[in-house]
């Protein structure tokens, strides 16, 4: 899955740096499932306080677990979107995301990315995600 990029941010890019929130706003109308799952996590852990947020339930379609896997698979597109929302992003499977505050429930985010929490999120469900 592909970021639809307009000519003038390519410009850019081949030009030098990027501005950042063009890049994310690129993300965002790209991969609107993935933007749309972050930015409602972060809201939710805003407005909260507990450790992190997060999503367990499957996406509707194998489309929109393709963008999920697009956004966080590439350091840039996570990187950027860490940035934009203020949180640190973890991904276990195929579609469970979830947010954590930056620098925050540092012993939180290490259980959610263990081995231990990977194994214990499978299912024959996910087997071929």
């Amino acid at each position: 899955m592909s970021l639809d990029v307009s000519p003038a941010l390519l410009a850019q890019a081949e030009r030098g740096e990027v501005d950042e929130a063009a890049f994310v706003d690129t993300v965002r109308t790209s991969l609107p499932y993935a933007y749309q799952m972050i930015s409602g996590l972060a809201g939710e852990l805003g407005r909260g306080s507990a450790p992190f947020a997060d999503n367990p339930t499957p996406p509707p379609s194998e489309a929109e677990r393709g963008q999920l896997l697009r956004a966080l698979a590439s350091d840039a597109i996570r990187g950027s979107l860490e940035r934009h929302f203020g949180v640190r992003l973890a991904f276990q499977n195929c579609h469970r995301v979830a947010v954590f505050r930056p620098g925050a429930e540092q012993e939180a985010y290490e259980a959610f990315t263990s081995p231990r929490a990977q194994l214990l999120n499978q299912s024959p469900q996910l087997r071929d995600c």
